[in-house]
């Protein structure tokens, strides 16, 4: 894998010229460090104001201000789940599991200045031992951006579970 992040230069202008199909390459990018465990870079491709939620089930428009969320991390707790993650220490992700992230449907639903809010279908699936473990859900990105290309500043990945059941938790990245 390549030091510096394969699609992260989107050109220069504003957001109004990036394509869908660079924000899909931005976001397979994405992808393809979580599933290489490449969490430090994966954290790399947030803003300093970022945010990463995973709403609960039952109320995945909810807002964190009101509502207890899954997961609820901001630029620094992001950084250290992802230090926390590579660690030993993680009994939850040692040995790591096997992830498989799968995103479609990729679509910008919005552009003001240098944002754009993107959305996509997601499954993740996701394998430790003899489990097999998938989450299907949607995800919304608030993409900024940069001198050095895309940058997300929000991710709300929203699961289309009933319950965590049989998954239990979520110790992976979605």
């Amino acid at each position: 894998m390549n030091s510096q992040p394969v699609f992260s230069r989107a050109g220069d202008g504003a957001a109004a010229e990036v394509t869908r199909a660079q924000v899909e390459d931005f976001l397979y990018e994405e992808a393809e460090l979580l599933d290489a465990w490449e969490l430090e870079r994966w954290t790399a491709l947030f803003t300093d104001d970022a945010e990463y939620l995973v709403p609960p089930l039952d109320a995945p428009e909810a807002d964190p201000r009101t509502t207890l969320f899954l997961v609820y991390d901001d630029r620094h707790r992001l950084a250290e789940r992802a230090r926390r993650l590579l660690s030993r220490s993680a009994h939850s992700e040692f040995p790591r599991s096997r992830t498989r992230h799968l995103y479609g449907n990729v679509r910008i639903v919005g552009r003001s200045g240098d944002t754009i809010t993107a959305t996509c279908n997601f499954i993740v699936h996701r394998a430790r031992g003899p489990v097999n473990d998938v989450y299907p859900g949607r995800s919304t990105y608030l993409l900024v951006r940069t001198p050095d290309g895309l940058r997300i500043r929000s991710k709300r990945a929203m699961l289309d579970l009933v319950a965590l059941r049989p998954q239990g938790k979520i110790s992976i990245i979605l």
